[in-house]
């Protein structure tokens, strides 16, 4: 539940996909309708040129986070209301299905089911590897834990749909799950333990 004197906490995980230089549309439109973001990247998206690091700590006004905290390090996000996973790459999809949390957007994932937190996901992943079973089984259960997918080339002309993953994640949080939408009541259990996101 979001606490009174702060808007709802979002988390866009990020995964190193080509798309990924457009996340700054999604940090704006998330904080158009009133989120505020942290955005938790994969190693490799993060230093490997995927999206513009830079631009996005400006727009979020908070570090991107790529690795666990250090002992003594403050935790520099709060916990999540919900989280979005744009783009998500049939790695992650998979490792996060298997239960491998070998990074800190995977371990946050993976908590993120357990704690019942609300999370929709737009796919970047190529016709032959969507095709391959490992991934339909990796889908099938995330769904069953209520993971919402998106189509990731429904916006306007066929572009990346950044702001269609709003709308599922928003759409989570009504239907009963524990978020609250910045323009809908809450909902869900009055507190929530935090996600670990060291």
């Amino acid at each position: 539940m979001t606490e009174p004197d702060r808007h709802p906490f979002l988390y866009v995980v990020v995964c190193a996909a080509g798309v990924a230089a457009g996340v700054g549309r999604l940090i704006t439109a998330a904080r158009a309708r009133g989120w505020e973001v942290g955005v938790i990247a994969t190693p490799t998206a993060a230093t490997d040129g995927f999206f513009d690091v830079a631009a996005a700590e400006e727009l979020t006004g908070r570090p991107i986070r790529a690795r666990s905290r250090r002992p003594g390090e403050t935790r520099p996000f709060p916990a999540p209301d919900a989280v979005v996973v744009a783009p998500a790459t049939f790695n992650t999809v998979n490792k996060w299905a298997a239960g491998i949390a070998d990074t800190l957007a995977l371990s946050t994932l993976c908590e993120s089911l357990g704690l019942g937190v609300p999370v929709a996901v737009l796919p970047c992943v190529g016709g032959a590897l969507a095709a391959h079973p490992a991934y339909r089984e990796s889908l099938d259960r995330l769904r069953a834990t209520g993971v919402r997918f998106g189509d990731p080339y429904a916006g306007q002309a066929g572009e990346f749909a950044w702001e269609g993953v709003l709308d599922l994640v928003e759409e989570a949080g009504r239907a009963g799950r524990s978020v609250e939408s910045p323009s809908q009541p809450t909902v869900g259990p009055t507190s929530m333990p935090p996600v670990n996101t060291s």
